[in-house]
């Protein structure tokens, strides 16, 4: 095993607090939508949590899967997988029964363009899924694109703040948010909505394009100057142990970490690590689309996973020729419009 691979390995292992809550998630989990970039390893963490425990549960898969690789990785790791789209009613019908649902489904990147898809995807499909599933507890996987922008010295904004999504991505995803609240109302469906913002791992995320930018001295724009990140394996874990919490009427919570970073003080420390002077363009504005996850740090602890760690893994992986996904956050954007 490489060194990046057990570096890799040491931040995804499951914690003993996902291992017990594990014991009192009764049945089976599937995965809508696992073949995004979160879905993979959320996967592969829950199996791994599952063994470890020694209880007998199922992990399922669901995607199209375009990259049948992945399907094939997910399957040798002891995921069942099922190949099939969504939003074909035929394929929807002939998914197994799960007590659980993490739901991951949804478009965001192309929405520009492609504002029907968009729309389908967001806020359609949810009440396709929840009419097939309301027998279950689900996990839906919300943003904190729903929120309008906040001051910076805010602290962010906590789950009881009114929505003010900018743009159609935002605006379907909070439509994602009512068609689920609308049938855990109706079928007494216990649900958790899960407006997660930004989770960053090895190979995608703020963390790595800023590092990138400073490492191939490329200006970096300072216009949207603070951020919220959280490890990928510390949300993948609150995303698994938040079936716990699901509640009717449905409960929203912020997923994210701590801190309010600069994006100006994190180029700097790349730029320290990596012997390169960051270069920068514009000025910060006052506002950013930033959540306060005070109940989720209530709920399931701080995340395990530091700011400063994933800053130096950010680098060992970057300068050890690690694999990344071109897959950009654009966390830069200010009109909505991706």
């Amino acid at each position: 095993m490489s060194e990046l691979e057990a570096l890799e390995r040491e931040l995804l292992r499951p914690s003993d607090a996902l291992i017990t809550d594990l014991y009192d998630i009764e049945g089976d989990i599937i995965l809508l939508g696992v073949g995004g970039k979160m879905g993979p390893s959320m996967a592969r963490l829950a199996k791994q949590a599952v063994d470890q425990a020694g209880i007998k549960k199922r992990i399922i898969g669901v995607s199209r899967f375009s990259d049948p690789q992945t399907q094939a990785e997910l399957e040798a790791d002891g995921i069942q997988t099922y190949a099939a789209d969504l939003l074909n009613e035929d394929h929807l019908a002939a998914l197994p029964d799960a007590a659980n649902v993490v739901y991951l489904a949804g478009n965001k990147f192309g929405t520009t363009g492609k504002e029907a898809f968009t729309w389908a995807m967001n806020a359609y499909l949810p009440g396709r899924v929840a009419e097939r599933y309301k027998n279950s507890r689900i996990v839906a996987f919300s943003t904190g694109n729903v929120y309008p922008f906040a001051p910076v010295t805010s602290g962010g904004l906590t789950e009881d703040h009114p929505t003010g999504p900018v743009g159609e991505y935002g605006q379907s995803c909070l439509g994602r948010e009512r068609v689920f609240q609308y049938f855990s109302d109706r079928y007494q469906i216990p649900t958790l909505l899960y407006r997660l913002n930004y989770a960053i791992d090895f190979k995608y995320g703020i963390l790595l394009e800023v590092a990138k930018a400073v490492n191939e001295q490329r200006p970096i724009d300072l216009t949207t100057g603070n951020v919220n990140v959280i490890w990928q394996g510390d949300a993948n874990e609150i995303a698994i142990r938040a079936l716990k919490h699901t509640s009717t009427p449905a409960k929203i919570l912020n997923v994210t970490g701590p801190e309010t970073v600069s994006i100006k003080w994190l180029a700097e420390q790349f730029g320290v690590l990596l012997n390169k002077e960051p270069i920068f363009v514009n000025e910060v504005q006052p506002t950013a689309l930033l959540s306060n996850a005070s109940e989720a740090h209530r709920l399931f602890g701080y995340p395990r996973v530091t700011l400063r760690q994933m800053i130096d893994v950010t680098v060992t992986w970057l300068q050890g020729g690690g694999k990344t996904h071109n897959k950009p956050t654009h966390f830069q954007e200010r009109d909505g419009k991706f």
